[in-house]
């Protein structure tokens, strides 16, 4: 299968099925000599994990970290570095009533289509399983990044029409949807339980705010920073849009506010979100994406089967009924993934 492959002075391959043997990576590009370990990267996984609250899905997935290469002596070699993330809690036969049948909402239809056949067992490479190697991969991108002095942070802006009123780093890892408002956060959590508790289920807006990026990082026409952001965010299952800075409030603003006026000392605003014609400026690179509600609900809904027999179905198991708290490690992971790619490919240009 094409398409499991994402970067290029920096890459990675993921690979595994939701319900199969295992999930990982393959990281290739890595800067030798890095100290790095299986607990630096472990944190990150336990962030993604499922069943780490009320608003997340119960399956039990530990996610532990075995690095197969890549490592000698607590420390990088620069040769591809393999990771392999177990599964542990795969229930493949949940899936037997409907293998036959398509989820509205789910890859289930369009996988038929271009391959002929598709694993029905929670989505296979189309789950959100998936992206256990991303994060892992991603960790590693952080690592080399810090190097940098660059930060990466991502959180949830809103859930379910509920918007964050203000803003707290302290309390984005201290609350169950990773909210940067304790308050909004809490009402959030509400909402998503009272949809779970009636098998329906909501998305929401993550936020991301990147700093100590170098100016210059980026290609001026078909790799543009912003672009290369945009694909990694919409490569991710549950993302349906994108916003740069002021994003698609820029359309009803004029010129003169839009523009990112300059002095001796900078930037005097970022509506720009940080990249100006695809290239860094130096400022904070900000940008939201929009998460689309969980497909798999227990609302009965219309469908058809492989027949195109119509029936009537309900994803049973176990479900995120929002995918925004999770999804946040997802959104970082990529972003790293980016700029480290990125800052490699400047280094080659300058020689």
């Amino acid at each position: 299968m094409a398409g499991n492959t994402f970067g290029e002075a920096f890459k990675i391959t993921t690979f595994g099925e939701s319900h199969g043997e295992a999930v990982g990576v393959i990281v290739d590009g890595v800067t030798p000599g890095i100290a790095l370990d299986e607990a630096y990267i472990q944190q990150q996984m336990d962030r993604r994990k499922p069943g780490q609250s009320s608003v997340t899905s119960p399956r039990k997935e530990y996610d532990i970290v075995h690095i197969l290469s890549g490592m000698f002596e607590g420390k990088t070699t620069g040769t591809p570095l393999f990771v392999i993330l177990h599964n542990q809690d795969m229930r493949p036969d949940a899936y037997s009533d409907i293998q036959h049948s398509f989820r509205p909402g789910h890859a289930d239809f369009t996988y038929l289509q271009k391959y002929g056949i598709r694993d029905h067992r929670g989505s296979g490479r189309a789950s959100g399983r998936e992206t256990a190697g991303r994060v892992a991969g991603g960790a590693i991108a952080r690592r080399l990044l810090e190097q940098r002095g660059v930060q990466v942070l991502a959180y949830t802006q809103a859930i379910g029409g509920i918007e964050c009123e203000t803003f707290d780093e302290a309390v984005i890892e201290q609350n169950a949807v990773r909210a940067c408002d304790a308050a909004a956060g809490a009402k959030m959590t509400r909402k998503i339980e009272q949809l779970a508790a009636i098998g329906d289920s909501c998305g929401g807006i993550v936020e991301c705010r990147i700093r100590g990026v170098v100016p210059g990082l980026g290609e001026p026409v078909f790799d543009k920073l912003d672009a290369e952001l945009a694909k990694a965010m919409l490569s991710i299952g549950a993302v349906k849009g994108i916003e740069f800075g002021t994003g698609f409030a820029a359309a009803s603003m004029l010129g003169s506010e839009h523009n990112d006026e300059m002095n001796g000392d900078g930037f005097l605003s970022n509506h720009s979100g940080g990249i100006i014609g695809g290239i860094s400026t130096g400022q904070d690179i900000i940008f939201r994406i929009s998460v689309k509600p969980t497909s798999s609900i227990s609302v009965p809904q219309q469908t058809i089967n492989v027949h195109g027999e119509e029936q009537e179905i309900r994803t049973e198991g176990r479900h995120d009924p929002c995918i925004c708290p999770r999804i946040v490690p997802v959104v970082e992971a990529m972003a790293c993934l980016v700029l480290e790619d990125q800052y490699k490919r400047q280094a080659a240009m300058l020689g």
